[in-house]
């Protein structure tokens, strides 16, 4: 059975909505799911995991969360390569940059998205939490 690591950051509940979400997918699809807070995980191990979703919403001027997303991340970005993933957040502003420079980085890491990252302005409508479903059954 898969393992899948659902790791996340919010500020607003809209980013944990979404999670839940890739959850749902991951548990309907036969896979063993589990969910973290980006301060919960322990990115040493990620290796642990046969596949990870990480959530984050944008930030400031479009970029993850700094307190405790980024730094988490960070951690995990030189065991991504050759590793299934799925990305997922929420906006209020912007176009979504923050995602596009985040996916771009994610595959110079040498990550294997599992899917393309789903992203939603403000809380998640039922398309947006259906591709989070989604998400979440690709990476099972």
């Amino acid at each position: 059975m898969n393992k899948v690591a659902i790791v996340y950051w919010s500020g607003t509940g809209n980013t944990e909505a979404m999670a839940g979400a890739v959850l749902e997918g991951v548990q309907s699809a036969g896979a063993e799911g589990t969910l973290y807070t980006a301060a919960e995980f322990d990115p040493d191990t990620l290796g642990g995991f046969d596949t990870v979703a990480f959530g984050c919403p944008s930030m400031g001027s479009e970029q993850l969360e700094e307190g405790e997303f980024e730094p988490m991340f960070s951690r995990c970005e030189s065991m991504l390569s050759g590793k299934k993933i799925g990305l997922f957040g929420s906006y209020g502003w912007g176009d979504g940059e923050w995602m596009r420079n985040w996916r771009d980085q994610c595959e110079k890491d040498g990550a294997f998205l599992a899917c393309d990252p789903v992203i939603c302005n403000d809380a998640p409508d039922d398309a947006a939490l259906g591709a989070c479903r989604d998400l979440g059954a690709a990476l099972a």
